[in-house]
């Protein structure tokens, strides 16, 4: 039978004695001062609790033998708790927390950086200097449309470590360059590795997919269009049938990111939260990343001063496609996540451009049933007595 995970024994006692069942976040520190594990719980100390109860070969087991202490903070409401976990697990990369929790079934769309960027899918977010679009779900329906992006518009899909020579290359020796693959003797690719085409003809493909793809641009499926078109006039139906079903897979991934300008379009609002002794709170969200953090207005003067701040956002230039930034994909997953989990959440929000709503009635303020309030002990550390010197 699997044995229970035996900390220091004191270790135990002060969170039974000085946790409480409070929204917060948690973090269980190492010797050394390693934070090994950032969680969060909207009851802190039973949460906490479960840990000494794993059974040995589970991770909560490792964690408990390793970590020296616990240090745990309240917060108002488990939203707030949720940001504050992504926050502290992107600052410490804690090596418990293998990876933040994400659907698997996200996927995004990569632009790299290089001479000749290539658009392909990816399912992580890199901290790169690349250029993404999403995230979305249905992967393969947009892997195929942008494998017909990539051969209307002659984008190259070989390896990044290919070396490129374009048309407008100044080299010493003639030298005639052999294509890497089929796809340029099939008029899919440019030929960027083989001088097929000059650097600004190819940049010029790229941007008309980045276009595409933000909605501000139809020139890609235009071009099938014109071929389709054409084919039809010379009487080759075979040809253009296959055109129709590429047209087909533009429009499926045009539709797809339509969608998703739309979802995050619909992530703008003000979002009131009632809080733990209350303690409410006023979220400013756009496209799905909360730009500001206030207590709940109660008076006019507080209200004007959260209707300014909601314009000023509103009215920061932005990008109203469907790239985004590496910085903010987390938490434009995670809001997408809370919202799609807890639909009845959506009735506290408000258009991030109308009057600040009205704050929910106060509650009674709370008494623990230690006899202090429960925000007291915020930001509390536990960690067993030092041993006394010898």
């Amino acid at each position: 039978m699997p044995r229970a995970a035996t900390p220091a024994p004191d270790l135990r006692e002060q969170v039974r004695s000085s946790a409480r069942n409070l929204p917060g976040t948690y973090q269980m520190i190492g010797e050394d001062g390693e934070v090994l594990y950032v969680g969060k719980s909207k009851a802190i100390r039973t949460r906490l609790l479960s840990y000494f109860r794993a059974k040995e070969g589970e991770k909560a087991y490792r964690l408990v033998r390793e970590a020296a202490r616990v240090e745990f903070q309240y917060e108002p409401n488990e939203f707030a708790a949720l940001l504050r976990e992504l926050h502290l697990i992107k600052r410490y990369r804690p090596r418990f927390n293998v990876q933040y929790r994400r659907d698997p079934n996200f996927s995004f769309l990569k632009l790299s950086r290089g001479p000749a960027p290539r658009l392909f899918v990816v399912r992580q977010v890199s901290d790169d200097a690349a250029t993404y679009f999403g995230p979305f779900r249905a992967g393969r329906r947009i892997a195929e449309g942008v494998r017909e992006l990539n051969d209307v518009l002659g984008l190259r899909d070989c390896a990044q470590t290919i070396p490129m020579h374009f048309a407008d290359q100044v080299e010493l020796f003639d030298i005639e360059r052999t294509p890497r693959c089929h796809r340029f003797e099939l008029s899919l690719c440019s030929g960027p590795c083989a001088a097929g085409c000059t650097r600004s003809e190819y940049l010029r493909m790229v941007e008309l997919a980045r276009e595409f793809l933000d909605g501000s641009g139809d020139e890609p499926m235009e071009r099938v269009r014109r071929r389709m078109e054409g084919a039809v006039e010379r009487l080759e139906f075979e040809y253009a049938a296959s055109l129709r079903d590429r047209l087909i897979r533009l429009e499926m991934l045009q539709e797809e990111f339509g969608r998703l300008r739309e979802a995050l379009d619909h992530l703008t609002f003000r979002y009131l939260l009632p809080g733990v002794d209350g303690d409410d709170r006023l979220y400013l969200v756009r496209r799905g990343t909360v730009r500001a953090e206030m207590a709940a207005p109660r008076t006019k003067r507080q209200r004007e001063r959260a209707d300014r701040l909601a314009q000023e956002i509103l009215q920061a230039p932005e990008s109203t496609g469907t790239m985004v930034s590496t910085r903010k994909v987390e938490e434009i997953l995670l809001l997408a996540q809370w919202f799609r989990s807890r639909p009845e959440e959506l009735e506290r929000t408000v258009p991030l451009d109308a009057p600040t709503p009205p704050p929910p009635p106060r509650r009674r303020r709370r008494r623990s049933s230690r006899g202090a309030s429960p925000r007291d002990g915020a930001g509390i550390s536990v960690a067993p007595p030092a041993a006394p010197a010898l």
